[in-house]
C-alpha cells in the first residue's frame, strides 16, 4: 500500500514538472531559435517552407547541437514526402547546419527537384446500374471525357484529388445520387518518372424523386412552398437532378415568402420514389421599411413601404409604397395572388402620382388587374390598364390638358445572362405591346410598343486582362391620330441614370414654346459601354472602369427624332448585391456634366 502510494506521489509529480515545463516553454516563443532557408525553383521554394516540419521547432527553446543535427538529418525525408505530393519523385535533397556564435544558427536545404511525373496511364472503371441505364450513356461518357488529369499531364496530389472529386460529382450530379469512389489508385513508376492512375467508381441505383415533405411553414401554407418546388421540375417521378433541386431552392427564396430554404434528398427511401425534403425559414407576417435617399436626377428621397404577405380574408399580398422626392410624390399598392400550379399569379394595383418638370405640373393615375409569371429567365404577363393625366403649365397660361384611357397589354421578358446580379456574357430582351382606346374627348383607338434590349459580349478572352462591351436599345412607339388624347404615362421621356447619361431624368422629351419637355409618342435610346476589370499585383479586384456614349431622343413624329449624346466614364464595384455604380457625364447638347449613381442591376 505505501509503495502505491509514493508511486502515484511520483507520478503526480513528474506530471507537474512537465505541466510547468509546457508552460515555460509556451511563455518563450518571442523568437525562433534557428533560421530555416530552402532554396528551390519557385512556386517549390515556398511551398516546401511553408510545409516543412521543421516549422515544428523553430521557436523550442534549449535545442543543442546534436538535437539540430538528428533535425536536419530527418529533413530530407519529409522534404522527399512534400515534392512527391508535387508530382516530383526523383530529387535531390541536400541539408546544411549553419552554426555562427554571433548569430542564430541557420539550416539550409538545397533541393533540386528533378523531372516531374507526367500521367502515363488513366483507367477509370464504372460499376452498377450507371451501365445497365440507356438514358446514362451522356453520364458515362461525360465522367471519361470531363476527367481532370488526362494522360500527358503532370501529376501533382492535389490534382489527383480534385479529379477524383470532379468525377464522383459528375456521377452524383444526375440520377445516382448515392454514387461512391470504391477504389482509388495512383501507381508510381520512379525510374520513368511515369504515373498511372486507376479508379473505381459504384454509380449505385438510379433515383427517381418521390413525395415532398415542407417542413417550416407556420404562417402560410405548405402547398404554396410546394407548387414552387414542383414549378422547379423537381416533381414525383422525375429523375434526380441535383440543379433541379437548386433551381427549387431559388424559386422558394425570390418568392419573398421565405428568406431562406434547403432541398434535398432525405437520407433514406426508395430508389424510384425517393423523398424530398423542403425545409424553409418564413418571413415575418407583416414588414415596414422606412428608407432616406439622395438620387443624382432627383434630390432628396424619402420611401414608406408596408408589406402585408397575407392578407385575412384573400391570402394575397399587398404591397403599399409612399415615395417622395423633390420633383415627384408617387402612392401605390400593390396586390398579388399566390401562384397557381402553372406559376401564374393575379396581380391587380394603383397608383397616383404628381410630377413636376419646370412650368408643367402632371397628376396622373394608374390601375391595373391581369395575371404574371415570374421565373428566373422569363417573364410573361398580361392585363387590363386604365391611365388618366391632368397637366398643366404654368407659364403657358392655357386649359389643363386631360387625357383618360384604358387599354389591354402584353408584356414578355427573356433574360440569357450568365449571372443575374453582375452579368459577363448574355443578352436580355424586353418587349411590351398595348392596344387601347381614349376616353376623354373623342374615343380614339391606339397601339403602343417597347422593346428593350441589352447584350454583353466579352472582349480579349484570349489575353491576360479581358473586358466586354455592354449595347443597350431602348425603342417605343404610339400609333394614333394627330389629336388623340393618350395619357402623359403612356408616352415617354428620356435622360437620366439608365437611359442617357449627362442629362436628369425625363428632360429628353417634345420641345414646348414655354421650355421645357413633355413626353413624347416616340422614342429611341442607345448605348455603347466599354468595361474593364481593375487589376492589383496582377490579381483582378472587384473594382471595374468604364467608358460610354449615350444617345437619345423623343418626338411624336418618327421624322422628328433628333438624338442627343452624353459621353463619359465611370466605376463599378461589384458587391454581393449587385455592382455599385458612379458615372460622370457630359451632356454634348447642354454642355454640363452630371454625375450618376445607382445600386444593382435589373432587366
Amino acid at each position: 500500500m505505501t509503495w502505491c502510494c509514493l508511486e502515484m506521489m511520483r507520478r503526480g509529480l513528474a506530471a507537474c514538472l512537465v505541466s510547468v515545463a509546457m508552460v515555460g516553454w509556451a511563455q518563450d516563443t518571442s523568437s525562433p531559435t534557428f533560421d530555416l532557408v530552402v532554396d528551390a525553383p519557385a512556386p517549390l521554394d515556398a511551398f516546401l517552407l511553408r510545409h516543412a516540419e521543421l516549422n515544428r521547432f523553430r521557436e523550442l527553446p534549449g535545442l543543442t547541437s546534436a538535437e539540430l543535427e538528428r533535425l536536419v538529418a530527418q529533413s530530407a525525408r519529409n522534404m522527399r514526402d512534400l515534392l512527391g505530393t508535387q508530382g516530383y519523385f526523383n530529387p535531390t535533397v541536400r541539408t546544411h547546419l549553419e552554426e555562427n556564435e554571433n548569430a542564430r544558427p541557420r539550416i539550409r536545404i538545397e533541393v533540386d527537384p528533378g523531372v516531374a511525373a507526367r500521367i502515363s496511364r488513366v483507367e477509370i472503371t464504372l460499376r452498377g446500374a450507371i451501365n445497365d441505364d440507356a438514358e446514362a450513356q451522356q453520364q458515362r461518357a461525360a465522367v471519361n471525357q470531363d476527367w481532370g488529369l488526362p494522360v500527358g499531364e503532370a501529376f501533382s496530389q492535389s490534382a489527383w484529388d480534385t479529379a477524383k472529386g470532379r468525377a464522383l460529382r459528375t456521377m452524383t450530379a444526375q440520377r445516382f445520387p448515392r454514387a461512391q469512389l470504391v477504389n482509388s489508385l495512383a501507381d508510381v513508376i520512379p525510374d520513368t518518372n511515369e504515373v498511372q492512375l486507376f479508379v473505381e467508381l459504384d454509380s449505385g441505383p438510379a433515383v427517381r424523386l418521390g413525395p415532398i415533405q415542407i417542413d417550416g411553414v407556420q404562417r402560410y401554407e405548405a402547398e404554396w412552398a410546394r407548387r414552387m418546388v414542383e414549378l422547379a421540375g423537381v416533381r414525383p417521378g422525375e429523375v434526380f437532378d441535383e440543379a433541379l433541386l437548386q433551381d427549387a431552392q431559388r424559386r422558394l427564396t425570390e418568392s419573398g415568402y421565405f428568406p431562406s430554404a434547403f432541398v434535398w434528398l432525405a437520407p433514406e427511401g426508395d430508389p424510384q420514389a425517393h423523398p424530398v425534403i423542403a425545409r424553409v425559414r418564413e418571413v415575418p407576417l407583416q414588414k415596414a421599411v422606412l428608407g432616406l435617399g439622395f438620387n443624382t436626377d432627383r434630390g432628396p428621397r424619402l420611401t414608406l413601404e408596408h408589406t402585408h404577405h397575407r392578407l385575412p380574408g384573400i391570402d394575397w399580398r399587398s404591397v403599399t409604397r409612399f415615395q417622395w422626392e423633390s420633383d415627384t410624390t408617387t402612392l401605390g399598392v400593390n396586390l398579388s395572388s399566390p401562384i397557381d400550379e402553372k406559376g401564374w399569379r393575379w396581380i391587380t394595383g394603383g397608383e397616383a402620382q404628381r410630377q413636376l418638370d419646370g412650368p408643367r405640373r402632371t397628376v396622373s393615375q394608374q390601375w391595373l388587374l391581369g395575371q404574371s409569371q415570374d421565373t428566373p429567365t422569363l417573364d410573361r404577363s398580361f392585363f387590363v390598364q386604365w391611365d388618366r393625366s391632368v397637366t398643366r403649365d404654368s407659364a403657358a397660361g392655357t386649359l389643363p390638358e386631360q387625357a383618360t384611357a384604358i387599354s389591354a397589354n402584353y408584356a414578355w421578358t427573356r433574360r440569357r445572362l450568365d449571372d443575374l446580379t453582375a452579368p459577363q456574357r448574355g443578352y436580355g430582351l424586353g418587349v411590351e405591346l398595348g392596344t387601347g382606346v381614349t376616353l376623354s374627348q373623342e374615343r380614339r383607338p391606339y397601339l403602343r410598343s417597347r422593346v428593350r434590349w441589352l447584350g454583353y459580349w466579352p472582349v480579349g478572352e484570349a489575353t491576360d486582362r479581358p473586358s466586354r462591351l455592354a449595347l443597350r436599345v431602348d425603342v417605343g412607339g404610339v400609333w394614333a391620330q394627330a389629336g388623340a388624347p393618350v395619357p402623359v404615362n403612356q408616352r415617354f421621356l428620356a435622360g437620366g441614370d439608365n437611359s442617357v447619361r449627362g442629362y436628369s431624368a425625363r428632360e429628353i422629351g417634345v420641345p414646348l414654346p414655354t421650355g421645357g419637355v413633355e413626353a413624347g409618342r416616340w422614342m429611341t435610346v442607345a448605348s455603347v459601354e466599354w468595361q474593364r476589370p481593375i487589376w492589383r499585383d496582377g490579381q483582378r479586384t472587384a473594382w471595374e472602369s468604364t467608358l460610354f456614349i449615350d444617345t437619345g431622343a423623343v418626338a411624336n413624329r418618327p421624322g422628328d427624332l433628333s438624338p442627343v449624346t452624353g459621353i463619359g466614364a465611370g466605376v463599378r464595384y461589384n458587391s454581393p448585391v449587385g455592382p455599385l455604380q458612379a458615372d460622370l457625364g457630359y451632356g454634348i447638347d447642354r454642355k454640363q456634366l452630371r454625375l450618376h449613381l445607382s445600386v444593382g442591376f435589373t432587366f
